[in-house]
């Protein structure tokens, strides 16, 4: 299990953090340096860079085989049926005609738009919370690398994960788990499978392919527009509301419609304001 737990992080496809970047001297301290030195500086400078390029692609390419690694070892789970597949539609008749327990393993920022009724939740990986300066940049990073548009949080390896099932369930007990897209789920099956448990069923492209009448639902939003967030979101520039706005019409499509230009005249206000501020400073400075 700790080898297992070692390579979940890196099967999280929702964040990945590189390397610390390589930090070169500013402007204003290289030219306080006498030339030569400041060259040779500038050198080493562009050499550790590269070497941190380099480190970065290494990062990336044993991410990608990391995971490549784990598809196979999911496959397998599921090819020689000791993980047993479940569409939506069918994981519902078997919560209502077998009492089955679902087991619900998104973090909470899904979990809290919307769920199936009934279901027990022990997320797999949870929002990261702490206010270390190591998980600052973390979240510094994901939110410039595109967190600021999908919206999806810095996310943590919940280590207590298989203890807590084990609180909560039997290693005979029939468990259906899912999670938004079917990552996730089929890492927790892993887990729970090389824990013991043997009757596990996996939900094939998570809760969002399932529809309304699929699951029994409860919370604000539907299930297919529970993993989605951010600027994204807020615009309704994602399939899940593309596909939404399909099914609703005009209506639904003039909400986002408002909202996208209410953000250019935001926008478009901020600018004059900072144009304005700058001509008064240039005022000031002038008398």
């Amino acid at each position: 299990m700790e080898i297992l737990a070692l390579q979940l992080p890196p099967i999280n496809a929702l964040h990945h953090h590189k390397p610390r970047s390589f930090n070169c001297l500013s402007g204003s301290v290289a030219t306080a340096i006498p030339f030569s030195s400041n060259l040779n500086i500038r050198r080493n400078c562009r050499r550790g860079v590269r070497m941190q390029q380099a480190v970065e692609e290494e990062y990336e390419v044993k991410q990608m085989k990391d995971l490549a690694a784990a598809r196979r070892r999911w496959e397998t789970l599921v090819r020689e049926g000791k993980v047993k597949v479940l569409t939506p539609r069918e994981a519902g008749y078997a919560i209502k005609l077998s009492y089955k327990t679902l087991l619900d393993v998104r973090p909470s920022t899904e979990r809290q738009k919307a769920w199936v009724k009934g279901s027990t939740w022990i997320p797999l990986f949870e929002v990261d919370d702490r206010a270390e300066a190591g998980t600052i940049a973390r979240k510094v990073t994901d939110f410039v690398m595109g967190g600021w548009w999908s919206g999806v949080p810095t996310l943590s390896y919940n280590k207590e994960f298989v203890s807590k099932v084990e609180e909560k369930f039997p290693k005979d007990t029939d468990l259906i788990v899912a999670c938004q897209k079917g990552l996730r789920s089929l890492a927790a099956c892993e887990a729970l499978y090389n824990a013991g448990y043997e009757n596990l069923f996996w939900v094939q492209e998570g809760l969002e392919a399932a529809e309304e009448e699929d699951l029994e639902r409860e919370g604000p939003q539907s299930f297919k527009l529970a993993g989605i967030g951010g600027l994204s979101e807020f615009l309704g520039w994602t399939d899940q509301q593309r596909a939404a706005a399909a099914k609703e019409g005009w209506g639904y499509r003039l909400v986002f419609s408002a909202r996208l230009i209410g953000l250019f005249l935001v926008a478009d206000a901020l600018f004059l304001g900072a144009q304005q501020f700058g001509h008064y400073l240039q005022d000031l400075r002038s008398h």
